[in-house]
């Protein structure tokens, strides 16, 4: 299952799709038709290709993870900035894969920043947020995020 946020998402998330011999579920939000999103010369390529199940680090940060996916990456960028103008650095990543889910990437923000919002436009549980939540607390990075609060 795939949710691109932008042009190059959408293009190298569908040729994956295609490419895959298994059945890919490809989510497009009709919010995002007709926004144009720049593309640099590597997605320009006729061979341009994106890995299923690889999250994006859209923006560095250091104090706070957002994660979402499709148009939420937009929303999350969004209170970015806002967060930077009050001295807060977020880490913004761009799921751009539901199944499989890039873990890998979001615990190793989490450990970073110690902090984890999940932004999306569906129901409060049952939701992308929910199963992140519960893939970080069933992981053996919970550990480490206890030892970091009773250390406090």
């Amino acid at each position: 299952v795939v949710s691109p946020y932008n042009s190059e998402d959408a293009k190298g998330l569908l040729k994956a799709a295609i490419r895959d011999p298994d059945p890919v579920v490809f989510l497009e939000n009709e919010l995002l038709y007709g926004v144009q999103y720049p593309m640099g010369d590597e997605a320009l390529s006729k061979d341009f290709v994106l890995p299923i199940g690889k999250a994006k680090v859209e923006k560095q940060g250091k104090d706070i993870t957002i994660v979402g996916h499709s148009k939420a990456v937009e929303t999350a960028l969004d209170a970015a900035k806002i967060l930077a103008g009050q001295g807060i650095d977020a880490e913004v990543i761009n799921l751009r894969s539901l199944r499989p889910l890039d873990i890998e990437t979001i615990t190793k923000s989490v450990m970073k920043t110690n902090y984890l919002i999940s932004v999306e436009g569906g129901w409060p549980q049952c939701g992308i947020g929910s199963e992140i939540s519960a893939r970080i607390m069933e992981s053996k990075y919970l550990s480490y995020i206890f030892t970091f609060f009773h250390n406090l």
